[in-house]
């Protein structure tokens, strides 16, 4: 979290109190907590059973939160001597944490609560160590990161690749990818085969999408910098369809308050009037370079119904789409079906909202959509 104290604005409060209701108060508790410190591992360069024995070398506490999905990781801190007996210790403040939230009911995880739980039989851990946090920036220099073996991600920004499911026979393409992070992810399950197209469209961020595919070892992607609405009619001139498309849009970032709280400064109802007419541009050029029964993920790291829901509603009432129900492996909350005097279809229900204070994540909306033959 920033030093800076940067306080919500009053538009901003009201609005987030009508969508939430009587979670209101959690929310705003959850924003004040550090975020997981979570990573992915590259499973193109080394499985997680040997990733995760040599960061437990480096008496990193590793923990995998999901079963079906031993790429995501948490890394809980290390051990080590503390150098003042007084200083709480990453075991001291999770006892503390824990009395705030609750397990989660249906085996949904909570990162949070039943996540960062306290583990005193560790190996490791004895009268003279104890579990502290890692220092600045220790995540991103470890060699294991330099080397590509992991890439350090927000676990809810992990959710929408694993929605889309992508195989190694498939052309997909990630119509908004810089940084990389979902399209070193993609390449990951598509285990380097297959054919994935990224595109960015400014050339800052198309030179940071280059070095993580090339720190990842991908080798199956074509990279292109376009306008992602001009770059879908050209595909679909020449009729080059995609099995699978991953839109993950510019949004206005509600959702990523924990670790930017400058978000707060820069939100303005007027970006998300803005943004959501992008969107809805966006979501439209990507149904239309879709084969028949491909599939088609959007996602945001926002909050704002005029980014999520309205623009699947769009998308349901001008194209042959309908949305696919998804299950993930933590708490989500299903989309609301009417904003601000708008009504959106019954099938916005089968999209997730995904909410902080619900499993200790960022926020993240996720609609899978398919097109109908």
């Amino acid at each position: 979290m920033s030093s800076r104290n940067y306080e919500p604005k009053p538009l901003f409060l009201e609005r987030m109190k009508k969508l939430l209701k009587e979670d209101f108060d959690s929310y705003m508790k959850i924003l004040k907590v550090p975020i997981v410190r979570s990573f992915r591992c590259n499973t193109n360069k080394i499985s997680p059973e040997d990733l995760k024995k040599k960061l437990e070398e480096k008496s990193w506490k590793i923990k995998i939160p999901f079963k079906d999905f031993p790429e995501i990781m948490i890394v809980e801190g290390k051990w080590g001597k503390l150098v003042n007996d007084n200083e709480p210790s990453v075991s001291d403040n999770n006892e503390i944490n824990s009395a705030q939230t609750k397990k989660m009911e249906d085996n949904k995880f909570s990162l949070g609560a039943g996540g960062r739980e306290n583990n005193n039989n560790n190996n490791n851990n004895n009268n003279n160590n104890k579990l502290v946090d890692l220092s600045p920036g220790e995540l991103g220099r470890a060699i294991e990161h330099l080397l590509g073996y992991y890439y350090i991600q927000e676990i809810a920004s992990m959710l929408p690749v694993l929605v889309l499911n992508p195989k190694s026979d498939e052309k997909v393409l990630d119509l908004c990818a810089s940084p990389g992070s979902k399209t070193t992810q993609i390449a990951s399950r598509m285990e380097n085969k297959g054919l994935l197209i990224a595109n960015e469209v400014k050339f800052g961020r198309i030179k940071i999408l280059a070095a993580n595919l090339e720190r990842c070892g991908v080798t199956n992607v074509i990279m292109t910098r376009k306008d992602g609405i001009a770059l879908c009619k050209r595909f679909k001139e020449e009729n080059f369809l995609f099995d699978k498309i991953l839109l993950d849009a510019p949004c206005s970032g509600e959702g990523t308050i924990r670790s930017t709280p400058r978000t707060l400064e820069m939100w303005n109802p007027k970006t998300i009037e803005n943004l959501s007419k992008l969107q809805k541009s966006l979501i439209a050029s990507c149904i239309e370079v879709l084969k028949p029964n491909g599939e088609l993920v959007y996602s945001t790291c926002t909050h704002a119904p005029e980014e999520d829901e309205e623009v699947v509603d769009f998308a349901l009432k001008n194209f042959n789409v309908k949305v696919e129900k998804i299950n993930l492996p933590l708490k989500t909350r299903e989309g609301i079906t009417s904003w601000e005097g708008k009504k959106y279809s019954s099938q916005v229900k089968l999209t997730h909202r995904v909410y902080p204070q619900d499993a200790d994540t960022e926020g993240f909306f996720i609609a899978k959509l398919k097109k109908i033959k």
